[in-house]
């Protein structure tokens, strides 16, 4: 495992972090939990020190399972990174109660790292700064509960530079950034201004949900066959200095045995020229196609009215990438199709992509009559 400067922490940490976002399943949305168990421990076990859950993960069991997880020595031998919904939180005193509660998921006195979960405009507003949350955080520091301070992003440039100007203690944050989305939410911008105030950058969603692991065929084309379309991913994000580590949802042990061959080969500078000119090559091919920019995270649903969001978005993508046969048998096989959309608006309101679902799903319908008819 290669390991890199946490930013002005002093902390090494592994350059493959730990996503439990996306655990092994057994069943429908079940986490199957002695697979999960197994697998963050051989990470750990294999050098990965920086384990990633949150309060919401798993419909909840994420934290716990993590917490089980590092019991039997493994919570002294790792890094562990948990975030507050701030969504929750009402008043002042309900920091604390849920920083207890899932201290006690996660069968630990503290957690290393603790970030202010998904911060957009009007959490930074409305709860950040009015529930005066960067001052329970120190607080939670002071009674050790915590270590280090950060907060996980998803909104416009803008938005993330007057989130760091708006407090001098940030250790670290947490940036969706990948070959695609260099200019989306934080981007490259973000992450060079960050890195030179001297905060770690945590790289999350560096596959995009999925979608750059296995790519349309034109994509793979440009990317050439040296190495799989994940490593070439990968690699991007591990060749620049200000990247800290970055993250993987691993669901079953193949991802993980993979990732932790790719990041014993990482170094900072491993990109050639003629590399980087291959990756903005496959950007624009990938953009041509990407039709939605869902990453499949789930916040979404459940909808109130039995949409598979994510799927559907997945489907309709596809149509893109010239996979009209495998989109159109995938769609006719859900039960609830996008014409059944009642345009309540709840889950864009839940949306890190800040997709504008009720407007797309009209469309997602149209697309398929044409296919079907």
């Amino acid at each position: 495992m290669q390991y890199r400067d946490f930013g002005k922490t002093g902390i090494k940490v592994s350059a493959l972090g730990f996503g439990a976002m996306r655990l092994p399943l057994s069943g429908e949305n079940q986490v199957d939990e002695k697979r999960a168990v197994a697998m963050i421990r051989h990470a750990i076990d294999q050098g990965v020190n920086y384990i990633d859950t949150a309060y919401p993960y798993h419909e909840g069991e994420s934290e716990r399972i993590v917490g089980e997880a590092l019991q039997e020595g493994y919570r002294e031998k790792t890094y562990l990174a948990t975030k507050c919904p701030v969504w929750k939180l009402v008043k002042e005193e309900d920091f604390e109660e849920v920083l207890d509660e899932q201290l006690a998921k996660l069968k630990t006195d503290h957690v290393d790292f603790y970030l202010l979960h998904a911060l957009s405009r009007d959490r930074f507003e409305e709860k950040i700064k009015k529930l005066k949350l960067v001052e329970k955080m120190e607080k939670a520091r002071a009674d050790g509960k915590i270590k280090y301070i950060g907060f996980s992003f998803h909104d416009s440039y803008d938005v993330f530079q007057d989130i760091l100007d708006y407090y001098d203690g940030w250790d670290f944050c947490q940036i969706q950034y990948n070959y695609v989305d260099l200019t989306h939410q934080a981007g490259l911008k973000g992450l060079k201004e960050a890195a030179g105030k001297g905060l770690a950058v945590v790289i999350m969603e560096p596959l995009l949900g999925g979608r750059l692991a296995n790519p349309a065929s034109h994509v793979k084309e440009v990317l050439g066959s040296e190495k799989s379309s994940v490593e070439y991913a990968l690699d991007f994000l591990w060749d620049q200095p200000e990247v800290s580590l970055l993250l993987s949802g691993m669901s079953d042990e193949q991802q993980l045995e993979d990732n932790l061959l790719y990041a014993d080969r990482s170094y900072i500078g491993m990109v050639s020229e003629e590399e980087h000119a291959m990756y903005k090559k496959a950007k624009e091919v990938f953009d041509s196609m990407a039709l939605v920019g869902c990453t499949g995270c789930r916040y979404c649903v459940p909808c109130p009215f039995g949409l598979e969001i994510p799927e559907i978005f997945s489907y309709y993508n596809m149509t893109a990438a010239h996979k009209e046969d495998e989109a159109k048998a995938g769609y006719e096989a859900l039960a609830i199709k996008a014409d059944s959309c009642k345009t309540c608006h709840r889950c864009e309101k839940e949306c890190p992509q800040m997709i504008k679902i009720s407007q797309v799903m009209p469309e997602v319908a149209k697309v398929f009559e044409k296919i079907q008819a």
